[in-house]
């Protein structure tokens, strides 16, 4: 039985380590609504780039979560990939929304 724990189990996450990737990829799907939503209340449609810009982000975590809900099968190793590019992507399109935001803010002080 302790043979089948270590290879079969060895890479299943602790349930605190659970709670903290699930609760993450809750968080940045509510922070993407306020996001949006303010860009409703307020008219700054600037904001909704920074709203766009963080769902590569929201891809990437919800890559690694499923990657480790099938115990990090080696026929998924695809996601490691797909996560790591749209992490690349999620800061590039990040930086976007903030200068979006940056700009839009500087041309309505002059």
């Amino acid at each position: 039985m302790s043979n089948y724990f270590e290879t079969e189990i060895m890479h299943a996450l602790s349930i605190p380590t659970w709670i903290v990737h699930v609760s993450s990829v809750i968080e940045w799907i509510v922070a993407i609504w306020f996001i949006w939503r303010y860009a409703e209340v307020t008219g700054e449609d600037s904001w909704r780039w920074l709203a766009w810009g963080m769902l590569p982000a929201l891809i990437s975590a919800m890559c690694a979560c499923t990657w480790h809900f099938y115990d990090n099968l080696p026929s998924l190793e695809w996601l490691v990939t797909i996560q790591a590019l749209t992490t690349v992507i999620g800061n590039c399109t990040l930086c976007l929304g903030a200068w979006k935001i940056w700009s839009f803010a500087r041309t309505t002080e002059e």
